[in-house]
């Protein structure tokens, strides 16, 4: 009865361990982050002068890799094709101003971290003082933003209507140039990015009226909840020591915005 036992005894210790090997995670120490983000979409990710890439997402990111002592690898995508590199494996997350709503069930997604509103930004001078003076206006948007989404197919489609055209972008960066190139007469864009782009610029002014509300998130493949949740963890850690808030400082122009919850 006893070698019964003991043979029972060493079968659950051997399935025990393989159990356990089986089920560790494979986001330990050394791990290699693959920081998927638009290197357009200042102050969250753009490359810097330097030619550094820089902003409020990709000084986070490397802080969560610091916590886990994972290596961090910036990985600039393409905005138009980001879920098919997500998908592909190329990258770990899509983070960068990255919209919630809308596709609340197309990815895992991390806790809300910025609050963002879609605003237009128009030159100084210009004639056009409220959104109904878009009228008969051209008018830039950066191409799969939810700018982009809200004008083309969501609750500002009868507004886009009026416009002489709705000109779409690559980028803002390329976009507000060519505002101030007179190419175009507005740029509807995210709140944050146009306080960005008229921090320094007293040529450029934000109109008041809000076309619309939204948040943002990390972006995970469906089935990368445990990635999701060791993120989550990593930025609950970082939020209350203190150190989410002194990135945040780094970038005053949007720290009203950025929130943990």
């Amino acid at each position: 009865m006893k070698k019964v036992l003991a043979l029972i005894l060493a079968s659950l210790m051997i399935i025990s361990t393989v159990l356990s090997v089986g089920c560790k995670s494979e986001y330990g120490k050394g791990y290699t982050f693959k920081h998927g983000f638009d290197m357009e979409y200042p102050p969250y990710s753009y490359r810097q002068d330097d030619g550094n890439y820089g902003g409020f997402d990709i000084d986070m990111c490397k802080k969560v890799c610091e916590y886990y002592g994972w290596t961090y690898e910036p990985v600039p995508i393409n905005w138009d094709t980001k879920k098919a590199e997500l998908d592909s494996g190329a990258i770990d997350c899509i983070w960068s101003g990255f919209t919630i709503e809308g596709l609340e069930n197309d990815y895992a997604w991390s806790k809300v971290y910025s609050n963002n509103s879609q605003v237009v930004l128009v030159k100084k001078d210009s004639p056009i003082k409220k959104v109904s003076d878009l009228a008969g206006k051209l008018v830039g948007v950066q191409n799969d933003t939810s700018g982009w989404k809200l004008l083309t197919d969501g609750d500002q489609k009868a507004l886009t209507s009026t416009f002489k055209e709705l000109k779409v972008y690559e980028n803002f960066t390329v976009a507000v140039q060519d505002l101030k190139a007179n190419g175009i007469d507005a740029v509807a864009i995210d709140i944050t990015a146009a306080r960005y782009y008229t921090k320094d610029d007293a040529s450029l002014v934000i109109l008041d009226e809000v076309l619309g509300a939204e948040t943002y998130g990390i972006g995970f493949r469906v089935a990368d909840t445990e990635l999701r949740d060791k993120v989550n963890a990593a930025i609950d850690a970082l939020y209350k020591d203190g150190t989410f808030q002194k990135v945040a400082n780094n970038y005053p122009d949007i720290s009203e915005y950025l929130c943990w919850e």
